[in-house]
C-alpha cells in the first residue's frame, strides 16, 4: 500500500467550519474517495498556524490521481474554498511531503 503525506493550508478562524463540513462529508464523497482505492485518510490540524497535515493509504493500481476530473470532487473544491488557500480551479494548494523516517 502507497502511503502519502501533503499539507493545506486553513484561511484564519475558520478551523471548526472546516471540521463541521468534514464532520458532514457527503457520502458520494466517501464513495469516490474509497472507490479510488484511498483506504486510510486522515487530516490533522496545526491549530496556531491553520497548517493542515494529510496522509492518504491508497492501494496498489490506485486511481486517486483521476478524482479531480470527478464532479463531486470539484462541487467539494468548491464548497471549501472559501476556507482554505485554493489554486485558480478550486483546488486546495497541497505540498506534498517527503518521508524521511518509517517505523512498523
Amino acid at each position: 500500500m502507497e502511503e502519502i503525506a501533503f499539507t493545506m493550508q486553513l484561511r484564519p478562524g475558520v478551523a471548526a467550519e472546516y471540521q463541521r463540513r468534514h464532520d458532514d462529508l457527503w457520502p458520494e464523497l466517501a464513495g469516490a474517495l474509497s472507490a479510488a482505492g484511498i483506504r486510510d485518510y486522515s487530516i490533522f490540524l496545526d491549530a496556531a498556524s491553520g497548517r493542515l497535515f494529510g496522509v492518504q493509504k491508497r492501494v496498489a493500481g490506485h486511481t486517486a490521481d483521476a478524482l479531480p476530473g470527478l464532479p463531486v470532487m470539484r462541487r467539494w473544491w468548491a464548497h471549501m474554498a472559501d476556507l482554505m488557500e485554493t489554486n485558480p480551479d478550486q483546488s486546495p494548494v497541497v505540498t506534498v511531503l517527503a518521508r524521511v523516517f518509517h517505523q512498523d
